[in-house]
């Protein structure tokens, strides 16, 4: 979804605003109602894995989902990762396409097919926990660890697809980042599934010798939570003079590119952007600006390799 997120949806309690737009949230409370009674597919020739979210955009899920990829890879398993096609999200598609074997398709259970024909014995799906028509064999939620569950209310109230109480199907959860309420989130998980497994990731810079740290920067962004990409460059000791921000899967033009570049040159700044970013920047902008590569830890990893296994 292509938005920039209300800042009254990750407040700790619902206010004013929230309140009057719970009745808008009906619609979404009924699908998830009528989701229970749905009979979704399910295959047995191939296994699925989902990673999604139930918290509205920028929570990791395609960092953690190419990362589960390469964890497959090294132990055996023939796997691909899948995309549904959305017009706005070119650029986690792309990602997908460089780091992953990937099929990108309109339907998920097109995938499905795609996936055997190609002989693939595992499927990762970036994205689709609310699917109406696959059951998956794992399912896996994200949730960034410094916003939680915002207000804890359905959108457009809050940042919810599904109330915390969806955590019973899952079967388990991986908090990004650090929060000091990290304690109190897993306490809160296990009291609405005691039997989920909840693993703590966060980003590392995976290339920082790359880059010039006496230097002066100009950041920008169109991701779900810019305030990520700036933090991690913060604490690496990146300068960083000015930030521009822009929507969650923003769709640059010349102009925009054009615009960063001069700002940049004006104040004598180097330009570095996100790798999400970078895969739009058409190839005569490339040699001007720079992209951060980070690599997902995922502590306790052996444990999510055995849940993966079994």
């Amino acid at each position: 979804m292509n938005l920039k997120k209300p800042l009254f949806w990750n407040l700790p309690k619902p206010n004013f605003i929230s309140f009057l737009l719970i009745p808008f949230s009906f619609p979404v409370m009924l699908r998830n109602y009528l989701y229970k009674f749905i009979k979704k597919e399910k295959s047995s020739k191939i296994k699925t894995i989902c990673v999604g979210n139930i918290y509205l955009g920028g929570t990791g899920k395609t960092p953690l989902t190419i990362s589960i990829y390469e964890m497959l890879k090294e132990h055996g398993y023939n796997v691909a990762t899948v995309k549904k096609y959305y017009s706005n999200q070119k650029d986690e598609q792309l990602l997908l396409k460089q780091k992953t074997s990937s099929i990108i398709t309109n339907s998920r259970k097109e995938a499905l097919k795609i996936g055997l024909n190609k002989k693939y014995d595992t499927l990762i799906f970036d994205d689709g926990l609310q699917d109406i028509g696959i059951e998956f064999d794992i399912k896996l939620v994200c949730f960034k660890a410094i916003n939680w569950i915002g207000n804890g209310q359905l959108i457009p109230a809050g940042p919810l697809r599904e109330k915390i109480s969806s955590l019973k199907k899952f079967d388990a959860v991986f908090l990004n980042g650090y929060s000091k309420d990290l304690e109190n989130i897993e306490n809160e998980i296990k009291k609405v599934n005691p039997n989920i497994q909840i693993f703590r990731t966060y980003y590392k810079i995976s290339n920082i010798n790359k880059y010039d740290l006496s230097k002066k920067y100009l950041i920008y962004s169109g991701i779900g939570n810019p305030l990520d990409f700036k933090n991690i460059l913060v604490e690496n000791n990146f300068n960083v003079s000015k930030e521009m921000v822009f929507s969650d899967h923003y769709k640059y033009n010349i102009k925009d590119f054009e615009k960063i570049i001069k700002e940049a040159k004006g104040e004598n700044l180097k330009i570095l952007t996100t790798e999400k970013d970078h895969v739009k920047v058409p190839a005569e902008f490339k040699k001007e600006i720079d992209f951060l590569t980070i690599d997902l830890v995922i502590e306790n990893n052996k444990n999510l390799i055995e849940l993966l296994n079994n």
